[in-house]
């Protein structure tokens, strides 16, 4: 089988290992004309993996989007969340036939807030959508592309397109569960981007990991209030694309958010990091996103207000941690 992978980002190379471990061809297109050489003579990508990460000759790269297309009728995004909405459109017109769209960014889209599916149906005409498919769970791109044992969920409103997609990438170390909640799904693969920053700040502030635990606690119930008012299952926030992404990210070393957050405790302040970074945390433009839609739905969410005021308010988390901590006493 051929499959297309938009994107040469750490996640686009793991799942190009993957697809290939299965003996698929697999076509990164990117836009960095070093990493695309490098990718077809030495199969590595130094930008973000060590040169002893190498891909299977089954997996080329290309510039090109028309290229990307012709390719395959497997479309995957593995793209940050603010170059999805531009990806696609540049991609629309390039579509004349039925394909599968596989999306594997974890957000909204920051200017409609719609969902990456939404998104989706938005700019594609029906006519061209074989199925719309989200690859998501607790997954980060340093474990699976050392093959260690990974657990993921396939997504879709027709469970049929969600199977094709599993058995696209399940293997003996990368399992594949399948569902049909796509709202659940990806309410949760962008919200834990949030708690995670939050995990993080309590770690920089050095309040232990009590104060960790509840935290990650107190934000599943966020989650689920908030995906509730999405019109997100429980179930789906109490698996693999809720609780199970929310633990990896909110405790793992390879979490981009976590590590953010730890910086960002560190300081007392988010404002140097956000001076200075240059690497894509999803969690930041999420908390926008997550903070305008609790005040559109009347949601409470204290964690999300904090994270935002601490983003985009300059207030310190010190001082968000005490508002936290003196709200009335409540039953949980």
């Amino acid at each position: 089988m051929n499959v297309t992978i938009f994107g040469t980002g750490t996640w686009a190379m793991a799942l190009a290992r993957v697809l290939s471990d299965n003996q698929h061809h697999v076509l990164l297109v990117g836009k960095d004309a070093k990493q695309i050489e490098e990718l077809n003579q030495f199969h590595t990508n130094s930008t973000y993996f060590s040169k002893d990460v190498i891909l299977s000759p089954l997996v080329k790269a290309t510039l090109s989007l028309n290229e990307g297309m012709d390719f395959s009728d497997y479309l995957i995004m593995a793209v940050p969340s603010h170059a999805f909405r531009d990806l696609l459109t540049n991609l629309t017109p390039l579509i004349h036939r039925k394909v599968y769209v596989i999306n594997t960014t974890k957000g909204f889209d920051g200017t409609t807030k719609q969902r990456f599916s939404e998104v989706i149906r938005h700019l594609i005409p029906r006519k061209y959508l074989k199925g719309i498919v989200s690859l998501l769970g607790p997954s980060h791109a340093e474990e699976v592309i050392q093959r260690k044992l990974t657990l993921i969920s396939s997504t879709s409103q027709r469970v049929g397109h969600a199977q094709e997609v599993a058995n696209l990438f399940a293997n003996s170390v990368f399992r594949v569960y399948v569902q049909k909640d796509e709202i659940g799904a990806e309410v949760g693969a962008a919200m834990k981007n949030v708690i995670a920053i939050a995990s993080g700040v309590i770690t920089g502030l050095g309040l232990g990991d009590n104060a960790r635990a509840a935290l990650v606690t107190r934000g599943l119930t966020e989650l689920m209030r908030f995906g509730k008012a999405l019109g997100g299952k429980l179930k789906t926030h109490t698996g693999l694309t809720g609780l199970g992404d929310m633990i990896v990210t909110s405790y793992s070393p390879h979490s981009r958010n976590y590590q953010a957050g730890i910086i960002i405790g560190q300081d007392d302040s988010a404002q140097p990091f956000l001076e200075k970074n240059t690497r894509t945390i999803e969690g930041i433009p999420f908390a926008k996103v997550a903070r305008d839609l609790a005040i559109k739905h009347k949601l409470h969410l204290p964690i999300i207000e904090a994270v935002y005021a601490v983003l985009y308010d300059q207030k310190k988390p010190s001082d968000m941690v005490k508002y936290l901590m003196n709200r009335p006493l409540k039953v949980e």
